[in-house]
């Protein structure tokens, strides 16, 4: 099961922002934006992928993985923070997932015009 919330009271939803550079974008997805997560060996989120749903189109097309190997053994820290640049074919959805090791599967979403 895929859980969805708001990110602003829950920690596990990754926060999608997007930014445009030129043709592309710049796109920044984090867990963890107004609450933190935890980010140690028996509590963390374990990657992140992002997604692009063309407008008029439900088929998700896979855009990227970020994946977490350190947290906090021996002072190593991977934060669950992901930068994508991307090209677009146009109006669409972005939509990202990560996985925490205890409280499971996560999304979030945001337009792109």
């Amino acid at each position: 099961m895929i859980r969805e919330a708001d990110w602003k009271h829950e920690k596990h939803v990754p926060v999608i922002e997007v930014e445009k550079e030129g043709e592309d974008y710049r796109v920044t997805v984090s867990v963890g934006k107004e609450i933190p997560h935890p980010n140690l060996p028996e509590h963390h989120i374990s990657w992140i992928e992002l997604y692009f749903i063309p407008e008029g189109d439900n088929t998700p097309y896979p855009l990227g993985r970020a994946d977490f190997l350190a947290h906090g053994v021996k002072n190593l820290v991977s934060e669950p923070r992901a930068v994508f640049y991307v090209s677009l074919p146009g109006p669409g959805k972005l939509v990202a997932l990560s996985l925490c090791n205890i409280h499971g599967l996560w999304k979030g979403e945001k337009e792109v015009r």
